[in-house]
């Protein structure tokens, strides 16, 4: 358990600094979603879909079957983010991060099953 609290801390950390540039309108936010194509309200969703992430996350600590979820909701995130990258035929090296979160994430979502 000590490996997946470990993980849910730097994924919180992760999620909580990218969830909060989305919401406050942070330049390179702003830029990425333009290159996505994505309209700049659903970057605010999912900076608020990241937040509620960053909440079950803490709240797994102490509750695992929240920590399994936010690994599935997190993880779901990250993979649609890479697929969305991959849709406007961004380089690898766009799609990678969101790749790694998405393993971390779903690690989490494994470790706290039990």
């Amino acid at each position: 358990m000590t490996i997946s609290i470990v993980l849910q801390g730097i994924l919180a950390f992760l999620f909580l600094t990218l969830g909060l540039q989305k919401i406050s309108g942070n330049k390179l936010q702003v830029d990425i979603f333009k290159s996505l194509r994505l309209p700049q309200w659903f970057r605010i969703v999912t900076g608020w879909v990241q937040l509620i992430g960053v909440l079950a996350l803490v709240i797994g600590i102490w509750l695992p079957w929240t920590a399994v979820f936010a690994g599935g909701w997190l993880g779901i995130t990250m993979l649609v983010g890479s697929a969305t990258h991959i849709r406007v035929r961004d380089p690898i090296s766009k799609v990678i991060p969101s790749l790694v979160l998405a393993a971390v994430a779903i690690t989490v979502l494994i470790l706290n099953l039990s």
